[in-house]
Order: structure tokens, then C-alpha cells, then sequence
């Protein structure tokens, strides 16, 4: 499994596109997307929604050809009080037109403000109750044409600390 994060892209700009290629940072993304198993995403929520980078990184791969289309795809989500349920409710709308494969159970929601604390000062996950959630998560399978993909969910440690402030 590789772990990547989106680079920064420009603000997704029609003009940018020249005899349907796309500036390079662009181009690079959207082969990474293009050649991957599977994706997972793991999102804060902002404002009942997903970040406005990970919108601009969707759109870009959504441009032609979608390099989104039939990505089998999990979802974890870390905030607040909501514990990012509307974020992931909201990818998954936004899923729908890109043609993404979302797992849909086990849901994996945590609420990084609530006592116990969560994450330790490594950012390691260290409240038991989300480690069990976790466990099982991290035990959900990708099926993938003839293959089967474990994957395992894990939580960037600087958005850990991050979230906890």
C-alpha cells in the first residue's frame, strides 16, 4: 500500500489544459490515481464538507479522461463534535458522478475532541474504543477483479496533532 497525498495543484483552470494535457503537478497526480488498486481517503470535515484542496483534486482527476472512474474506495474521517460524517456523506455524493466504488461498511467516524484523549503526542491512535473501531476497519478487504487487497487504515500523524489543537 502506498500512502499519498495530493500535491499542490493549481486551481483547477480550463485554460491550463493545452492539446488535453495538464500542467505537470497535474499530470503527475492523476497518473498516481490512474495506476492505483484502490484509494483510501481519510478527511477532516469543513463546513458539513470535504477540504476545498481535496475538491480542486477531484476535479482534476475528473477531467478527461476520469481517472476516478471505477476505484474501489474507503473513507475514514476525524473531527469534531460530527466526527466527519457529513465529509464522508458528502465524498460520497461527489462519488457518485466520478464513478468511485465506495466500501460502505464498516463506517469509520472519530471524534478527536471527546474524552479520553485519542491520539498520543506521536500521533499514535491510543484511546481503545476508536484502536477496536480501527481493528476492524483495518480488517475490511478490497475486491479487486481476481484479487484481494487487505488495507489498513492509518492516520497522518501530523493531521493528528493537528485536530487535537
Amino acid at each position: 500500500m502506498a500512502e499519498a497525498a495530493a500535491p499542490p495543484l493549481p486551481f483547477l483552470n480550463t485554460d491550463l489544459e493545452v492539446n488535453w494535457t495538464y500542467p505537470p503537478a497535474v499530470e503527475d497526480f492523476r497518473l498516481n490515481i490512474l495506476v492505483a488498486d484502490a484509494l483510501i481517503f481519510a478527511l477532516p470535515n469543513y463546513n458539513y464538507s470535504v477540504s476545498g484542496p481535496l475538491k480542486n483534486a477531484l476535479d482534476w482527476g475528473s477531467r478527461p479522461p476520469n481517472v476516478w472512474a471505477n476505484k474501489t474506495t474507503a473513507v475514514v474521517s476525524a473531527a469534531g463534535g460530527s466526527k466527519g460524517q457529513q465529509s464522508q456523506y458528502h465524498l460520497r455524493q461527489i462519488g457518485v458522478f466520478l464513478d468511485l466504488h465506495f466500501i460502505n461498511k464498516p463506517e469509520f467516524f472519530l471524534n478527536v475532541h471527546q474524552s479520553p484523549r485519542k491520539f498520543d503526542d506521536d500521533g499514535n491512535l491510543i484511546d481503545s474504543k476508536s484502536s477496536s473501531a480501527k481493528h476492524k476497519e483495518s480488517l475490511g478487504y478490497l475486491h479487486l477483479g481476481d484479487g484481494v487487497f487487505n488495507f489498513v487504515v492509518e492516520i497522518p500523524k501530523e493531521s493528528s496533532a493537528e485536530m487535537e489543537g
